[in-house]
């Protein structure tokens, strides 16, 4: 009995410190010391991690910032955030308000992007199916010389019953997520790849590395061949840097903003 009370013991020791290191680990030092947190918060550092749970954990999602592209701006997105609600102006707590556009930074399209009619009829970012948007997904590197095509699907050899592929291009190499000034040189999915896509294979959610899954040039296009069934989600925009390929479980959720065409939205990747 004795033996029975130290083993239990020692297990409730051993879970109480592991859950004060992941306390330690997601909150700063002196998080909840003193009840207002002044002299905790004067000497906290934030941290921003792109890599979580020592290299399990991959967040793709890029950080909005004003020097962010937008879609075929020079100036990137600039202010979206501001604060009119402020403690230092007397206010009993801060209260941000941003405006943008809802297809901005790694984002998610819904069928009414492109389909009036979808629009219309109610077809928003609320009703695209979570069990597309998360669960085992294939990043795959696309050979950096050319858009997506459809020699270039069939030269991926992705296997059938893979539902959810991401797929990292030059986009990644050049950084132009991370440059001002929007770049119409972007790589994206031709029409004949959308419908290569579609004709021969099982994916369902599909995921690029810049603002539109569309190559310029196919824009209009390459987007009506993968919203036309409304079985395809397009998650645009995502941050697969230093991101090794293989295969993952992707997790993504837009906010249910009814009515839109488009949502910002987490993207993560466990291995």
């Amino acid at each position: 009995m004795l033996t029975r009370l130290l083993f239990y013991t020692l297990v409730l020791i051993s879970a109480t410190a592991n859950a004060a290191a992941e306390t330690s680990t997601a909150y700063p030092f002196g998080y909840g010391e003193e009840s207002c947190g002044v002299s905790a918060a004067a000497s906290a550092v934030p941290v921003r991690r792109e890599v979580y749970g020592n290299g399990r954990i991959f967040d793709i999602t890029h950080r909005y910032i004003p020097d962010m592209p937008a879609f075929e701006l020079a100036d990137g997105i600039g202010q979206f955030l501001w604060l009119p609600t402020s403690m230092k102006n007397g206010s009993f707590a801060n209260i941000s308000e941003m405006k943008m556009s809802s297809h901005t930074g790694t984002h998610v399209d819904a069928p009414g992007h492109f389909y009036d009619h979808y629009f219309d009829a109610g077809f928003d970012v609320d009703t695209l199916d979570l069990d597309v948007l998360n669960g085992p997904a294939l990043l795959v590197d696309v050979p950096r010389d050319k858009n997506i095509t459809a020699e270039v699907m069939e030269s991926l050899h992705i296997p059938k019953g893979i539902r959810r592929v991401l797929f990292r291009t030059l986009n990644t190499d050049r950084r132009l997520m991370f440059k001002k000034e929007f770049d119409s040189t972007y790589v994206g999915f031709t029409k004949d790849g959308a419908q290569w896509l579609i004709d021969n294979s099982d994916i369902k959610l599909v995921g690029v590395d810049y603002m539109s899954a569309a190559a310029y040039e196919d824009l209009a296009s390459a987007h009506l061949v993968f919203l036309k069934s409304r079985e395809i989600i397009l998650v645009e925009a995502l941050k697969l840097d230093d991101v090794p390929a293989g295969i993952y479980d992707v997790h993504c959720l837009p906010l249910r903003l009814l009515g839109a065409e488009g949502s910002p939205i987490r993207c993560i990747l466990i291995k």
